[in-house]
């Protein structure tokens, strides 16, 4: 029998994790606080609110499972707390086509999406994002609720603070560390340290 997930959050991101969680074998159904302004995302209906799908969770003798399509950091976090409250359980996805290594390690309410690399001894915290063919090299370690965008490069033993995002593009020379709530424009380099609550850009990335 097709298993049921639970997706919060019908934004051009919540279809891209539809498609991952259908490829693994899923049906969805999508909650959305716009509900009953929005009915629809593309050809499936969203079912109601966050609070609606609370409710119905708390009923069940099974916990739902569910995951969080909400790219916004603070927002993603403030859900996840929310839902972890009742009876949801909130599972990790992987697309078919990222590679990940036996020893590194994810926890609950991070999605991988295609093409992406995770090596060797990395750790990557809860409801994180790695998205399309970013890399995470060797003994990484990526903070909870932090965004990798597409095609971001992480050398081997970078670690990245919670709340923080990567844009697209990026590249981090090794052993870096990035703060907590840290901000790295698109198509940055990164050649030092940044500490918390930073926002950087340019190659080399330089605090703006």
């Amino acid at each position: 029998m097709t298993k049921e997930l639970a997706i919060v959050g019908a934004s051009g991101h919540g279809k891209v994790i539809a498609d991952i969680a259908e490829q693994l074998g899923f049906t969805v159904k999508f909650y959305d606080d716009a509900y009953p302004t929005k009915t629809h995302i593309e050809h499936w209906p969203i079912q109601g609110t966050c609070a609606d799908l609370i409710t119905l969770t708390n009923t069940r003798v099974v916990p739902a499972d569910v995951v969080v399509a909400i790219g916004n950091n603070d927002i993603r976090l403030q859900k996840t707390q929310l839902l972890q409250q009742s009876n949801c359980n909130l599972i990790t996805l992987i697309h078919p086509t990222a590679i990940i290594s036996q020893y590194a390690t994810l926890a609950k309410g991070t999605v991988v999406f295609a093409g992406a690399i995770i090596n060797a001894f990395a750790k990557v915290g809860q409801g994180c994002i790695i998205n399309t063919s970013a890399v995470v090299e060797h003994d990484c370690n990526i903070g909870d609720f932090t965004h990798i965008c597409p095609n971001v490069a992480l050398a081997g033993g970078v670690i990245v603070g919670s709340k923080s995002w990567v844009g697209i593009g990026s590249q981090v020379r090794q052993l870096i560390t990035i703060g907590d709530n840290c901000l790295i424009g698109a198509g940055s380099t990164v050649v030092k340290n940044i500490p918390n609550n930073v926002t950087v850009f340019g190659s080399p990335a330089v605090a703006r």
